[in-house]
């Protein structure tokens, strides 16, 4: 299939990350007229945070915290797609990463002087809850917006496919979208989420 000219100069998949990001870009990875990629610029500052490339589609979790800068340098020209996944899913798979990432940036100081008896998925889901209400706050005015369902990725897929005019391999965006990307290596337990919290507290005695 031929390439043609994009319907958006850029698109960002906002989500609150453990949310199939990685596997979405890989899947836009086989799009010939667009770019994509997973959180490319989140190491930097200043003006070169948001200095994305034209037809460019970007994933980055850390978005939620960006979105006025986001709005000023982009506003409603460009296309924003809300990628979630079930909540409680979501949060058991931070709560596998309570000891680090953007979970214990939340927890040790976003949520500052939090009881140390909290459990952990009360946290993790806290932050789930935060972030969604933040990127639903943004949308709220949005001309060009999807939302897609983790659980439902595949029609999703499609339908972002011919919104923003793409072309290439749809067949192989198919394959790749349903291969578990930067998975948690160890699964939830109650068990495990028990001796994580434990060993959070136990830094706290003396």
């Amino acid at each position: 299939m031929s390439s043609r000219e994009p319907r958006f100069k850029n698109v960002f998949v906002l989500g609150t990350g453990r949310c199939g990001t990685v596997s979405f870009i890989r899947a836009c990875q086989h799009i010939d007229n667009y770019s994509a990629g997973h959180e490319t610029r989140c190491g930097m500052v200043g003006e070169q945070r948001m200095a994305y490339p034209k037809n460019h589609i970007e994933a980055d979790n850390r978005l939620a915290w960006f979105l006025g800068r986001l709005d000023r340098q982009f506003g409603d020209a460009a296309l924003y797609v809300h990628l979630q996944r079930d909540l409680e899913e979501t949060a058991k798979s931070f709560a596998n990463r309570y000891s680090r990432g953007v979970m214990h940036g939340y927890r040790t100081s976003i949520l500052w002087n939090m009881p140390r008896c909290t459990e952990p998925m009360h946290v993790c889901k806290d932050y789930v809850e935060t972030v969604t209400s933040n990127i639903e706050h943004f949308l709220r005015d949005k001309p060009y917006q999807m939302k897609i369902q983790l659980e439902d990725a595949k029609a999703g897929l499609e339908n972002f496919w011919e919104a923003i005019g793409a072309t290439g391999d749809l067949m192989a965006a198919r394959r790749d979208l349903v291969v578990r990307h930067n998975a948690t290596s160890k699964p939830f337990s109650v068990q495990r989420l028990a001796e994580v919290a434990v060993g959070i507290r136990n830094r706290f005695v003396r």
